[in-house]
């Protein structure tokens, strides 16, 4: 997906959570959600096994597809089995229901893992259809994804593997987009930038952001609308980049900066190239070995900087080692890598490392607990912390340049101070 920080499906996703919240919100109560002092058997729990199901957008209309987020779930889940489980206990993962991107299959999926198949938590969820998030916070099932939609912004039992990263009223906003720029450029002062989305809500709320984040840090900002049709992709580029090549006083701004969707880019970045442009081009959303395989796409994002909110596939690490090797062993062969399968692995991963926190004597009282003050450090989406995570990110990220038919590691994960949203 879209993908990055992701402030693209935000305003959508919202919209589609309010539209859902009705109908869930008469799904009942919460029997057999904790166990504890007051009841009976837990949900999910026996005394050898914990039950995890999961939800993702399989497929869609348009063709687009986060399958491989299951193989990552999957491939975390496999290794903490094969390392003896959680405390004794294996996790028994069913596989993730497949909502199609559709608002009613999400909420229909939420309520057969509760309710049918009895799981104890949902992990991985990855759709910008959220709508089952009200039903699973009332029955108390600990879910986990990428807290890239509003959803994970807030409630207690939803969790954003790399925390809230929609920024919020009272919250704060990530800088690791404007500042790691400035190891591209050489820093941020006497540099200017022009910022181009969609002209929709949620392209409105992205200039807002990443306007007030390129300035907090240092930037110039010439340029900053949301005025390209979000229903199609243009055919002819050339009022936008005229614009936005005059924006720097009559001059182009050294980088132009894209928070838009790979059709969008692949045009926009074209077009900018064709005038001589020789400046930064960078985006959240084309980090992805498949879009190396049309030389036309390849040829469009070439030389551009892409955006991660976790560390790059190329970057060496003992964890990254780690996650390969766990990816290809559960796909039982070698695997072209995407942030698919990081989403599904580093879903499981903090469930994982809540539940081991839980202790023994686990239920839904007492996964809350653990949560409640976890804290970690070093992973691969920076250090963890939580409740911070319910309403920021943890504020970490790098930057990856395509160069000819592979990824460059162009700005190293590393993690920033945050800034206030206003």
């Amino acid at each position: 997906m879209s993908r990055s920080i992701s402030a693209i499906t935000a305003t959508v996703a919202a919209l589609l959570l309010a539209t859902a919240c009705n109908s869930a919100s008469n799904s009942g109560g919460s029997e057999g959600a904790g166990g504890g002092k007051g009841g009976g058997s837990v949900r999910g729990v026996t005394d050898d096994s914990i039950k995890v199901g999961g939800i993702v957008s399989m497929t869609t209309a348009s063709g687009y597809s986060k399958k491989d987020t299951d193989l990552g779930a999957k491939a975390r889940f496999d290794r903490a089995n094969a390392e003896g489980g959680v405390h004794g206990r294996k996790i028994d993962y069913l596989g993730a229901e497949d909502d199609g991107q559709d608002p009613g299959k999400n909420l229909a999926a939420a309520r057969k893992l509760v309710q049918r198949d009895k799981v104890f938590a949902i992990s991985p969820m990855s759709s910008v259809t959220f709508s089952g998030a009200d039903f699973l916070q009332k029955q108390r099932v600990p879910t986990f994804g990428w807290g890239t939609i509003p959803p994970f912004c807030g409630p207690s039992y939803l969790y954003g593997f790399g925390g809230c990263m929609v920024p919020m009223p009272g919250g704060t906003i990530t800088q690791s987009w404007p500042e790691g720029l400035k190891k591209v450029m050489g820093g941020a002062e006497g540099k200017t930038v022009a910022i181009l989305a969609n002209d929709n809500d949620a392209g409105t709320f992205a200039i807002r952001t990443y306007q007030q984040s390129f300035a907090a840090a240092g930037y110039e900002v010439t340029y900053a609308k949301s005025t390209v049709p979000a229903t199609s992709v243009p055919s002819d580029w050339s009022a936008y980049t005229k614009e936005i090549l005059r924006s720097n006083g009559g001059k182009a701004p050294d980088a132009v900066v894209s928070v838009m969707q790979t059709p969008y880019n692949i045009g926009l970045f074209t077009a900018v190239k064709r005038t001589g442009f020789k400046g930064v081009l960078t985006d959240p959303t084309d980090y992805d070995p498949g879009l190396l395989a049309k030389s036309a796409t390849k040829k469009a994002l070439d030389g551009v900087h892409v955006l991660l909110t976790f560390q790059p596939f190329e970057q060496d690490s003992a964890d990254m080692r780690r996650f390969k090797k766990d990816i290809a062993k559960a796909a039982g062969k070698k695997v072209p890598l995407n942030m698919h399968m990081m989403t599904g692995y580093m879903s499981a991963d903090l469930f994982l490392a809540i539940a081991e926190k839980a202790g023994k004597d686990l239920d839904v009282e007492s996964f809350q607990r653990a949560a409640d003050g976890f804290s970690d450090t070093d992973t691969m989406v920076g250090d963890r912390r939580l409740p911070k995570g319910h309403k920021e990110s943890f504020g970490c990220g790098a930057l990856v340049q395509l160069k000819g038919s592979a990824y460059t590691v162009s700005s190293p994960f590393t993690c920033y101070e945050p800034i206030p949203f206003t």
